[in-house]
């Protein structure tokens, strides 16, 4: 490099003569730092200012917009299930397991455990809020139901390993939650979705018509069947743990910490094995639409017993 460029970038650096360092002196340094510093202090002050106003305009419980008033969710609940598959297969919706001792249906029954176990610790900040709950007896303002995860009946536990060990594998079913979302219930036979399976409609039938459990037709009744007629052959006997429904004493849904969602059950009791079964579940109620596709009021997943 020539001595005169040398010479160009040490006066840039420093210009002795001049007192100039990159080219700017000492006072035009100052001044331009005295000018920054008030710059992003002025834009630090807006930005939280904006912030403040902002915050006062959430409620930290309450969406804003909720169901048909702008609500990006809507107010069309789908369905979800446990358990998932692995991290490492997050996308995937098969549930694919041997039966029998010492097989790879850890997972699963690792998974289920984790849901269930969860009922049972009620958040101490949350206790205050929690009580047990009817057909006959609404959560009141500030409380929640209490779930008895109990009441899912003695197949599907972590002590018969949720039917994994045996081959008869136990799913898990909630619905999404919405808030202040209420199910519109339907009220007689003559009203069930003729689409309904009929193992559920005729279960139904037995409450509607039984005079002691008039006010138990109050439900988000639950359904899981195979997709298609080779998956409807395969899928054999459907049981639900403790009826096909969720009661109506759980809605709505008002974000009281420590609410614990209705859970279903749904136990395969005879799948055809060495089989890929598609399953789809449904939630019915008068203002649940179904749309395979979108997957609204709805949940697929796909299961394999070897």
């Amino acid at each position: 490099m020539p001595a005169k460029a040398h010479q160009s970038i040490r006066d840039f650096l420093w210009n002795s003569e001049e007192k100039k360092f990159l080219g700017r002196t000492g006072s035009s340094w100052l001044k331009i730092g005295i000018f920054y510093v008030i710059f992003y202090a002025c834009l630090l002050a807006f930005w939280t200012l904006c912030l403040v106003i902002f915050l006062q305009t959430l409620n930290l419980r309450e969406p804003k917009w909720t169901t048909k008033t702008g609500s990006l969710i809507g107010d069309n609940p789908g369905l979800g299930f446990r358990p998932r598959p692995p991290t490492k297969s997050i996308e995937s919706t098969l549930i694919w397991f041997n039966q029998g001792k010492g097989e790879n249906w850890g997972h699963w029954v690792t998974e289920l455990t984790n849901v269930t176990e969860s009922y049972r610790f009620v958040d101490p900040n949350a206790g205050a809020q929690l009580t047990t709950c009817n057909y006959d007896k609404q959560a009141g303002k500030n409380q929640f139901c209490e779930f008895k995860i109990d009441e899912l009946g003695g197949r599907c536990t972590k002590e018969r390993r949720f039917g994994y060990e045996e081959g008869r594998p136990c799913i898990i079913v909630k619905l999404n939650k919405i808030y202040n979302w209420v199910p519109d219930f339907y009220t007689s036979v003559a009203e069930l979705p003729k689409k309904m399976p009929k193992t559920v409609r005729d279960r139904i039938a037995r409450d509607f018509t039984n005079s002691s459990s008039h006010i138990t037709k109050k439900n988000v009744w639950i359904t899981c069947e195979g997709e298609n007629p080779a998956d409807v052959e395969n899928i054999g006997l459907v049981n639900y743990y403790p009826h096909p429904g969720m009661p109506s004493f759980y809605y709505p849904f008002t974000n009281v910490q420590g609410y614990q969602s209705p859970l279903v059950a749904v136990e395969f009791s005879d799948v055809k094995s060495g089989v890929l079964i598609n399953i789809e579940c449904k939630a019915w109620a008068k203002n649940i639409k179904h749309d395979r596709k979108e997957r609204r009021g709805s949940v697929h997943f796909e299961l394999m017993v070897d």
